[in-house]
């Protein structure tokens, strides 16, 4: 080969049959993006291409880590208004037209993730080709930012696959596997890495026909057609998305049965998404993923010593641990009383690993990875234990003293506790500040987040060998200080709390959740109750009624009196059968005005309380915590980026007119004018 051009991060080769081969290397960075630099840089490539065309292009990169991640999200929060986006995202379109207009053919080697920008630069290739290593994941996640596709994705994706799997693709924003994205023509070869340049010189010299979808998806986008299956596609939707609260979706939908992937498209797409990037809405979706992704990089480039695991409980929470754990490659040992309660937990685990893995011997691998172990022979050599017994200190402390004279001096020792202090967990420890806390939530195999709880004289060791493990595992780590309920319990119980005394006055479940699903939260607060355990919710406001001298709803004392549990016994605030709820009917019923701001402002005076008490000190990983922990409208950036949109002295005011009418719980909290000062 002979090096024609070299740019910073594009590289320009022509081989001896001609074929450019088209490299994107990024300079420090570990990752490709489809930044405006890295954008014009190859506008100027193309030129190049376009003066002396060669027999075939190969646009490949030089990243282990994959092809390219998409555009450079960092940017966006430059692009200030819809004209800056409409500039960039036109640059973008245009790059990609004249990739596709090459007079030779071109391909894209794909190692590993192509997602957003980077799929489109590859649909705008004739070919793609794709390494069969099991780290290939395809996608198009702009609707998780709040946007639609900008570079052309959603004309080419239709044109390509077929309506029903791009539109499948763009409004899910899920990433395929190698395997299913050649099923549907995303990508037209699946060869070993060492295989990928020889298939792209033999599609260049060969020159198949394009991948086109089926008839049937061609007849989908003939107009009249084009409006009945819009229709059920935007129904289908509804049902998981409310337009309101997440418009992108529909806007895609609408897109489509407007333009039908026409040429017409591309400009109204850009349209499109230069609205939708600096709306309140897609704002606060970007500002999500970038909190995602500053909790990702906590604990900087710390790695974990773990290896071997050691979980002490089989219930719901300490086997979903050991589970997800020995999914992600760690040697896990799974603890209790007798073999019937490891059982369901070792059953449980292999269904997860049923789904998530992709072939039978990663399947095998995972299921010898996770053993059960009633007598803790794992204990001696495990690098890391994790306590998930019930909470009752006395029987965590009892566990502990034994723990100590078994385990390995180096190992670490932690609890997943929801509720309870590592100050009072740790008073027996010979070395008290040896104990920290790795909080999961449930279910463990969905719920991103884990809490790594420290004391004020915790080694900073420690604190960090428990975020590398939550990141070895794929987790994101929340680091914050012991206090009752930590970040997430702490604003959630007030919150819940709130729920039942609403219930308590005679309001309908259904109307309460029906607030909360206004909101923006995936499930109302009386349901989740429900879910949880009116017994775990009893036994958790009695320990914020002590620390907080806060009041237990009589309700959770009389529910749980009658066994009635929640859907674990069959009934609670509703009735389950099947593992789902029976709400009654509220027709002519209507909730308080007020019902709103009754359930989310004790959530804001929480989130600032904890904060002022050093529990976490940084505002934004707060929001993080709440959003990944809870669920809390991610639409809405963040308990304390809600309050700053909406206007502290609104919010202030809302809390001293509900503490005025219904009780001092909702007097302000003092530190509410430090937050308006912070930025």
């Amino acid at each position: 080969m002979t090096d024609e051009n070299t740019g910073a991060s594009w590289a320009l080769e022509r081989d001896s049959d001609d074929i450019a081969w088209l490299c994107l290397d990024m300079v420090d960075s570990g990752a490709n993006v489809l930044s405006q630099p890295i954008m014009r840089e190859l506008a100027g490539h193309l030129s190049e291409l376009e003066a002396k065309p060669p027999t075939g292009l190969v646009i490949w990169s030089g990243k282990k880590s994959g092809f390219i991640f998409g555009a450079d999200i960092k940017e966006f929060n430059s692009l200030a208004t819809e004209s800056n986006v409409f500039e960039m995202t036109r640059l973008g379109q245009q790059i990609m037209d004249r990739i596709e207009a090459l007079p030779c053919p071109s391909v894209a080697l794909l190692n590993g993730f192509a997602l957003g920008g980077g799929l489109e630069m590859a649909l705008a290739c004739d070919y793609r080709v794709a390494a069969d290593n099991g780290r290939v994941s395809v996608g198009l996640p702009e609707v998780k930012l709040g946007i639609n596709p900008g570079f052309g994705g959603t004309v080419r994706a239709v044109r390509i696959i077929g309506v029903s799997a791009a539109m499948n693709l763009m409004l899910s924003g899920r990433f395929l596997r190698a395997e299913k994205a050649l099923r549907i023509g995303l990508i037209d070869r699946l060869v070993p890495d060492d295989e990928m340049r020889a298939a792209a010189e033999k599609l260049i010299h060969n020159k198949p026909p394009k991948h086109q979808p089926p008839l049937k998806e061609k007849l989908m986008n003939l107009p009249y057609i084009r409006n009945l299956v819009a229709g059920a596609i935007r129904k289908q939707v509804a049902s998981r998305a409310n337009p309101k609260h997440y418009p992108s979706p529909f806007a895609m939908i609408e897109l489509w049965r407007k333009y039908g992937a026409s040429d017409a498209q591309y400009e109204a797409e850009a349209k499109l998404i230069s609205r939708q990037m600096v709306s309140v809405t897609g704002q606060n979706l970007i500002r999500v993923f970038m909190l995602q992704d500053r909790m990702k990089s906590v604990g900087g480039k710390v790695k974990s010593d773990v290896k071997r695991l050691h979980v002490i409980g089989a219930g719901a929470m300490g086997g979903g641990i050991a589970a997800w754990s020995a999914l992600r490659g760690i040697d896990v040992t799974l603890q209790d009383r007798e073999e019937k309660y490891v059982e369901p937990a070792l059953q449980r685990a292999r269904k997860l690993f049923e789904k998530k893995t992709r072939s039978p011997d990663d399947y095998e691998a995972a299921v010898s990875r996770l053993k059960m172990d009633v007598e803790g022979k794992g204990i001696e050599d495990a690098d890391l234990i994790i306590e998930a017994i019930y909470e009752n200190v006395e029987a965590k402390k009892s566990l502990y003293a034994d723990l100590v004279t078994r385990m390995n001096p180096d190992a670490l020792l932690a609890t997943n506790t929801s509720s309870l202090m590592l100050e009072t967990l740790s008073t027996d420890l010979p070395d008290p500040n040896r104990l920290f806390g790795l909080h999961f939530f449930n279910p463990v195999e969905k719920m991103p987040l884990i809490e790594v709880i420290s004391m004020t004289d915790t080694p900073q060791e420690i604190i960090n060998q428990g975020v590398a493990f939550a990141r070895r595992i794929d987790r994101l780590p929340l680091p914050c200080r012991s206090a009752p309920g930590f970040v997430v319990n702490r604003v959630l119980m007030p919150y819940m709390i709130e729920a039942s005394l609403i219930a308590e006055e005679g309001v309908a479940g259904p109307l309460i959740d029906r607030a909360a699903l206004d909101f923006g939260m995936p499930m109302g607060p009386v349901h989740l109750s429900d879910v949880v355990g009116l017994d775990v919710a009893l036994s958790v406001a009695k320990i914020f009624g002590e620390a907080f001298d806060s009041s237990v709803p009589a309700i959770l004392e009389k529910l749980v009196a009658e066994k009635k549990l929640g859907m674990k016994t069959g009934e609670g605030f509703y009735r389950w059968v099947g593992g789902k709820p029976e709400k009654p009917k509220t027709d002519g019923e209507k909730a308080p005005d007020d019902i709103m701001d009754r359930l989310f402002m004790p959530l804001l005076n929480a989130a600032v309380a904890l904060w002022s008490e050093s529990v976490i000190d940084d505002l934004d990983m707060l929001d993080a915590g709440v959003i990944f922990g809870t669920g809390f409208a991610p639409f809405r950036g963040g308990p304390i980026h809600y309050a700053r949109n909406r206007g502290i002295d609104d919010i202030v005011a809302t809390m001293n007119r509900l503490a005025d009418k219904h009780g001092d719980r909702f007097r302000p909290h003092e530190s509410w004018s430090r937050i308006e000062s912070i930025k």
